[in-house]
């Protein structure tokens, strides 16, 4: 496994590696901040599986904290990282400088519409947050000139983000979302978990509780908005996590919707002490009756 800490070196491993390439479906990127867990294990896993070569990168980056406390706080094990992505078969991780992504001068800023930016994350972290995702994004990309660039679901906003941004720009790469990784619990594996005390950790478990409890309703038939925010909203408060958001919006659009009669997203993010729990779940309608079973 080699370790690039700047572009050209990047450029340097990856066109020793091309000529092999055609063996598979060219080369995967994983962009990740490090802290590396068990999610990002499994995107790197997905890649591994659909392409020759496999780039891991990990670059914390500043652009898009909009809370300078919460990028200092940041979990970062550079080493520890390293050693999961070289078990984990990476080719090569791709670990850049700020100033290696962002040299003096740097003034070029990719925003995305409001639409989609403006709203949940966006709302909460500000208008700069997703101007920080797509930037990078787009720049890594732009660096790695990878055939597919895998994101976890759990983030879903930023995924849409990123497709869009993909799409509007016609950039030649496929964006793979991959499924959620989650504990035992249900709750969904973030870097920022190891920030959580054994309390807080144990209250975290509320935010998937109240995920399934919606999709647990929605399978009776209960299908309004309006019966089915309450009871999760009780589950948080009650684990005693302070919700800042709890919505439920079309997948593509965003847009709020105020019944889950066709497919929807439920985005909930919370706060456990220091530490924001973002997690979402895609609901159904329930099928007629009679309609899907045997």
């Amino acid at each position: 496994m080699r370790i690039a800490r700047t572009a050209a070196e990047l450029h340097e491993h990856l066109s020793a590696m091309r000529p092999r390439s055609g063996e598979a479906d060219g080369v995967g990127l994983v962009p990740t901040m490090g802290a590396l867990h068990e999610g990002h294990l499994s995107l790197i896993r997905a890649a591994r599986a659909a392409h020759a070569a496999v780039v891991l990168s990990i670059f914390v980056n500043p652009k898009q904290f909009d809370d300078g406390g919460d990028l200092a706080a940041y979990p970062r094990d550079e080493e520890q990282d390293i050693a999961l992505a070289r078990a984990a078969g990476v080719d090569v991780v791709f670990a850049p400088s700020a100033d290696e992504m962002y040299p003096s001068g740097f003034a070029t800023t990719v925003s995305v519409h409001p639409r989609l930016t403006g709203v949940l994350e966006g709302a909460v972290r500000g208008a700069g947050h997703f101007d920080g995702v797509a930037t990078v994004v787009c720049k890594l990309l732009a660096i790695a000139r990878p055939d597919a660039a895998y994101f976890g679901e759990k983030d879903f906003q930023q995924l849409l983000v990123v497709r869009r941004m993909v799409e509007d720009l016609a950039l030649p790469v496929r964006i793979v979302g991959c499924p959620t990784v989650r504990e035992a619990d249900g709750l969904a594996r973030s870097s920022r978990n190891a920030r959580l005390s054994p309390e807080q950790r144990a209250a975290a478990a509320a935010v998937p509780q109240a995920l399934n409890g919606i999709a647990d309703a929605v399978g009776r038939g209960v299908v309004g908005v309006s019966e089915l925010r309450p009871p999760a909203l009780e589950t948080l408060e009650r684990a005693g996590l302070a919700c800042e958001y709890l919505a439920f919006v079309h997948p593509e659009t965003l847009v709020p919707v105020d019944a889950v009669d066709g497919p929807t997203v439920c985005a909930v993010a919370a706060e456990a002490g220091p530490v924001r729990l973002i997690d979402n779940l895609l609901l159904n309608p329930p099928a007629p009756e009679g309609i899907g079973h045997a």
